[in-house]
């Protein structure tokens, strides 16, 4: 993994009601790694990525990128993509329209927009699908073209929304195979939430353990299991990954 720093996140705040949902956050996201963030739902975790792609405005701190306060840039100007949990595709548009359409926003050429839309379909394995609409898709075959039609905009962080969460145990894992897939070909850095152990652990070169607002902890997976920080970090993470171990060796005899 690269040492460099992508992203820096500094002091960054947020309020809703004057509850607080993000207190004081900071933390690098390195070129190229993989780092999920990991919490319970309303740990804080989603806000935060709202934030980090520029459709939520913090209340305080800043974000660079590359070097750049990109602090309140609109999303567009920030060169992220973002694929989010219900996959958010137009029900009435092909594979192919699904995927070029955001090219054509952000007016790139007819061809090129073309182009760039059936390599990046091609390379998540759709390519025998381009005239098929969503609904005639798997749930992870319509997760494939949302990160497809993330891919086309050649944005060099991805933001992943709990991608997986509404797909069965097979998709899911087969799934995670092509993100790593991805990251390695287009050595692209990917911030990833999900409350899923199991899930942080198999993809991450770090994980960054959120609750109540906070970061618990931020290391990699084997420091994490085997030098948890609190008792947090043993009880949310480290007691549900043994469990889950005991429950595949209780299934599979060994």
């Amino acid at each position: 993994m690269n040492q460099t720093v992508k992203l820096t996140i500094k002091n960054i705040h947020k309020s809703y009601n004057g509850k607080t949902i993000l207190d004081d956050i900071s933390f690098e996201v390195y070129s190229g790694e993989f780092l999920s963030i990991l919490g319970p739902s309303g740990c804080g975790k989603t806000t935060l990525l709202r934030i980090l792609i520029g459709i939520t405005d913090q209340d305080g701190g800043r974000i660079t990128k590359d070097g750049v306060d990109i602090s309140h840039l609109s999303a567009d100007k920030r060169g992220m993509g973002i694929v989010f949990q219900n996959y958010a595709l137009f029900p009435n548009m092909t594979v192919l329209e699904n995927v070029v359409y955001p090219l054509k926003i952000n007016k790139f050429p007819k061809k090129e927009a073309l182009e760039r839309a059936r390599a990046a379909i091609d390379s998540i394995g759709l390519s025998d699908h381009l005239d098929k609409r969503p609904s005639k898709l798997s749930g992870g075959q319509q997760q494939r073209v949302a990160i497809a039609r993330t891919l086309a905009l050649n944005p060099d962080i991805i933001l992943f929304d709990e991608p997986m969460s509404a797909l069965d145990a097979s998709t899911r894992l087969t799934l995670r195979f092509e993100l790593e897939r991805i990251q390695r070909e287009f050595g692209v850095t990917m911030i990833y939430i999900t409350h899923d152990q199991e899930e942080a652990f198999s993809m991450s070169n770090r994980i960054m353990v959120m609750s109540n607002g906070a970061i618990e902890q931020l290391d990699t997976p084997f420091n994490i299991y085997h030098h948890p920080a609190n008792a947090y970090i043993e009880e949310f993470v480290v007691f549900h990954l043994m469990e889950k171990l005991a429950a595949f060796r209780r299934f599979t005899g060994k």
